[in-house]
């Protein structure tokens, strides 16, 4: 099975199954000196783990992350970074009746399809659990950047379940408001209305699709390397592959095909002070709007990138759907039962910070802003303040 690695020089490896004894991934061109432990990865794992509340699945991971490679006296040496999240709590039980007759719009048939066999607790590998060591790399990737001479930051909220949309907030209310409720939404009043529309959904036995915003701002100009390699497209690549995804966009996205060009296109002038979100000097050329989402010609040009990810309603759920045995040729009608999510995205909150992040490092790298060898961009020293001293000079 390939398409278990995301990224050109800071690479994400992932493997397990969502009933599989562990999860865990390997982080390599991670540049050395930066300082990371378990605890800095554990604050965005929490994030994301299940049974934060009554609208997320019910199943008990407390999702523990365990560093075994990669560290050295609380600093990264320069070579991968093994990491790994036992399984605690996988009750497999109830997936049996669904071996040899495939859940509706589930990945159990293509999976079949693809190998001629697969492993079915859970959903195996296509389980969404396995977004876990997304956010455990993400989680190296933003510590990479906070400790860089870059203020990168990222944030995302969820800002439409179903048919309620939240009006458009700012970047600050997103960084103040998005962690306050079970939603994520930093819209408060919107919020509630979400959890209500959530809670009608799950106790009449279905689930509901919805949608989350992100940005990202302190980004640089001169990222993306066309046309394969666009930033846009790499991101969208990323977004995508978040399970349960339908769409992404970035900047006017579906609005633009109602835009004339005059409309969208946007008139340059010389930054006089008066753009703070904006990644320039003063006197350099910048647009006079955002309505590319901080990209133009599949590069960055140092404005906030925006843009929204689209999930579809869980297939997870307990009303009766029909399916077929390809065992025994019969119809059966069948009810999906167990601990599953009514609604997507307020989890995923932390799986697209962490995407963004993963790419926009990937990008530093590439570009050279960051030294991918070390942290401190000294090149031959070797006498640094995060070398280890040798044991016995401390006697």
């Amino acid at each position: 099975m390939n398409g278990n690695e995301f990224g050109r020089l800071f690479r994400l490896t992932t493997y397990g199954e969502s009933h599989g004894e562990a999860m865990g991934c390997t982080v390599s061109g991670v540049p050395a000196g930066v300082e990371l432990d378990e605890e800095r990865i554990q604050r965005e794992l929490d994030r994301r783990k299940p049974g934060q509340s009554m609208i997320t699945t019910s199943r008990g991971e407390p999702d523990e992350v365990r560093i075994n490679s990669g560290i050295q006296d609380g600093y990264t040496t320069g070579t991968p970074i093994g990491m790994v999240i036992q399984n605690k709590d996988a009750r497999s039980g109830k997936y049996e009746p669904f071996v040899t007759a495939p859940r509706p719009s589930h990945g159990d048939y293509t999976y079949s399809a693809k190998f001629g066999t697969r492993n079915w607790g859970g959903g195996g590998r296509s389980s969404a659990r396995e977004t876990v060591n997304w956010v455990a790399g993400g989680a190296v990737a933003k510590a990479v950047l906070d400790q860089s001479d870059y203020d990168v930051q990222i944030k995302a909220h969820v800002n439409q379940i179903g048919d309620i949309v939240a009006p458009e907030v700012t970047f600050e209310e997103m960084l103040e408001h998005s962690e306050e409720n079970e939603v994520r939404c930093a819209h408060t009043e919107t919020a509630a209305e979400m959890r209500e529309l959530i809670d009608e959904y799950q106790e009449a036995g279905d689930s509901i699709g919805g949608a989350i915003e992100f940005e990202a701002r302190g980004v640089p100009r001169g990222l993306g390397a066309p046309r394969f390699d666009a930033f846009p497209a790499r991101l969208g690549q990323a977004m995508m592959s978040i399970p349960a995804t339908t769409a992404f966009e970035f900047g006017l996205g579906r609005d633009a095909r109602e835009v004339t060009g005059h409309d969208r296109n946007e008139n340059w002038e010389f930054d006089e002070g008066d753009h703070p979100e904006t990644v320039s000097e003063e006197g350099d050329p910048v647009p006079v709007g955002n309505d590319h989402g901080g990209l133009q010609g599949g590069i960055t040009t140092g404005e906030p990138i925006y843009g929204e990810v689209t999930w579809h309603a869980p297939t997870s759920i307990p009303k009766e759907q029909t399916t077929v045995d390809w065992e025994t040729g019969e119809e059966k009608q069948v009810q999906v039962v167990g601990r599953h999510d009514p609604v997507l995205p307020p989890r995923a909150v932390p799986v697209v910070e962490a995407m963004l992040y993963c790419t926009v490092l990937d990008f530093m790298l590439l570009g050279g802003r960051i030294n991918p060898d070390r942290l401190d961009d000294r090149p031959g020293e070797y006498d640094t303040d995060y070398h280890p001293s040798s044991p016995g000079n401390e006697e």
